[in-house]
């Protein structure tokens, strides 16, 4: 035939595929059959000639390694089409090499029990995995991003990591490139997904997260690649948001997020599930299953829409009740783990949930805030704003955004000890821009000064002379903020007529 023939056969020696290639290679199909369970191989092994008198190339040893197959041998064969030696490549346990090769001089008197060896080798494959994983904690992932220049590969990997910190996955490696553009179809290109998807299989690893926001297309590209979870950056996002919503709002927020995010990628890989549902008058000979669930998805936003429109309603109520009131309001606004929450909690001797965690808090919070002479403002906590931040997460903000269309005061809150508090004041300054909350009064404050030197404070006082500086787990630090915070919404900007110290007292 002048065909490479190739048989993929199991541990019970039952031929499962039959591949006919070309003369110079044969390709392995989808094995969805025949899934891989951690720290296990694929069951299959596969046996195939090479018409020339090839050695194992480099395909035959990545497919070994991508697709966990037990092993991969190789028929040379001789002018006359005869069998004359076998060569059989198979992962190898150990950190030296991943995988080992063997030959047979005669491969019609193979003598060894390729079972036994196979289930020794898989053994301590599990062995070793198992070790690994008892000593990681949670869920792993490794990185991945394409970036214009190192510097914001830096920038933005710390962010990453950061994230990951907070949805509980710990980074076990990164994988970045240089580059101007992302590859359209694989982000990164198919060798270097390849490289990927092997490291993070022979570590069992749980999930490829992506720093690049995939689209549609290129998620469907990598998932037919790999049959590992896949997470891009709005998707690390909105997971962090389902698992930080405690209101009855935030939760629908962030599941109609996440719907709408999962819509356009849901994509079939096979017809077992069609023809479900349908008949006369239905589209053809039945709705598939993709398409069910597509309907379901659709009519679970409409849904949830709806119940949002009723929850904005009531809201808008309590608005006009404190508007009616008098009550000025007084929003504090900045990046993620900014030290927000803590900041509420202690100005006004509430509880809130504070962590030095990312997005911490979802739900917008209210609470009074008394300064002397009956004095009182509403003194509000949002969600922290982040860079890049994907269109389709801004809904997931609404109800803050609209907190922020109603405030009197905007305290600007930054996390001095973060080494790109700049490029966070900036993040924000855009987002107040697209907001267009430019005209709103703002006070710029630094936060979290009990965990860098002088040196940082004196040069951030240079370049923000305005700002005041605090630790919002210092009580002590507050006066200049109060008497600031008083002197906007109260005072109309006009000078204190009595001294600072005895007007922080009656505070």
């Amino acid at each position: 035939m002048g065909r490479q023939i190739g048989l993929l056969i199991d541990r019970n020696n039952i031929i499962q595929i039959v591949l006919v290639g070309t003369n110079k290679e044969v390709l392995i199909p989808k094995l969805e059959r025949f899934a891989i369970t951690p720290g296990k191989l694929r069951g299959l092994r596969l046996i195939h000639t090479h018409l020339y008198g090839e050695d194992l190339d480099e395909d035959d040893i990545t497919d070994l390694k991508l697709l966990r197959l037990d092993a991969v041998s190789v028929i040379k064969l001789n002018d006359r089409g005869e069998p004359y030696k076998l060569q059989m490549a198979y992962l190898y346990p150990s950190q030296e090499k991943e995988y080992d090769i063997k030959e047979y001089k005669d491969p019609y008197n193979i003598k060894d029990n390729f079972i036994e060896f196979i289930s020794a080798i898989e053994s301590e494959l599990s062995r070793k995995i198992k070790e690994r994983y008892e000593v990681k904690k949670g869920f792993s992932g490794v990185l991945i991003g394409v970036y214009k220049d190192k510097k914001e590969a830096e920038e933005s990997l710390f962010e990453l990591k950061e994230l990951c910190r907070t949805a509980e996955i710990i980074p076990e490696e990164v994988f970045i490139q240089i580059k101007g553009t992302i590859h359209p179809k694989f982000v990164v290109g198919p060798g270097k997904l390849k490289e990927i998807v092997i490291y993070a299989m022979q570590n069992n690893i749980d999930y490829l997260i992506f720093d690049n926001i995939l689209s549609p297309a290129q998620s469907r590209s990598i998932a037919e690649q790999t049959e590992m979870k896949i997470l891009d950056r709005t998707q690390l996002i909105l997971d962090i948001f389902a698992r930080r919503a405690k209101s009855n709002e935030g939760k629908i927020r962030v599941e109609l997020a996440q719907l709408k995010h999962i819509l356009p990628r849901l994509t079939g890989r096979d017809d077992s599930l069609s023809r479900l549902t349908g008949g006369i008058g239905g589209r053809g000979p039945g709705e598939t299953k993709l398409e069910i669930d597509k309907r379901r998805i659709r009519d679970r936003i409409a849904f949830l829409t709806k119940k949002l429109k009723e929850i904005e309603s009531v809201r808008q109520t309590q608005r006009v009740k404190r508007t009616r009131k008098n009550l000025p309001i007084v929003s504090i606004v900045g990046y993620t783990n900014a030290g927000k929450s803590t900041l509420l909690n202690n100005l006004t001797k509430s509880d809130v949930y504070a962590d030095n965690l990312m997005f911490a808090t979802l739900d917008t919070t209210s609470k009074r805030l008394r300064f002397p002479e009956d004095r009182e403002c509403i003194l509000t906590d949002t969600v922290g704003f982040i860079r890049n931040l994907p269109e389709s997460l801004k809904g997931a903000f609404k109800s803050t955004l609209e907190e922020l269309e109603e405030s009197d005061l905007l305290i600007h809150l930054v996390d001095i000890s973060n080494n790109q508090y700049k490029k966070q004041i900036d993040a924000v300054n855009q987002t107040f821009e697209e907001l267009k909350l430019n005209d709103k009064p703002k006070i710029i404050v630094f936060n979290k000064i009990d965990l860098v030197d002088e040196q940082v404070i004196t040069e951030a006082q240079k370049d923000y002379p305005e700002a005041i500086f605090i630790s919002a787990l210092n009580k002590k630090t507050f006066e200049e903020l109060l008497i600031k915070i008083n002197h906007i919404i109260f005072m109309g900007g006009k000078k204190l007529g009595i001294p600072v110290r005895d007007y922080f007292e009656k505070i």
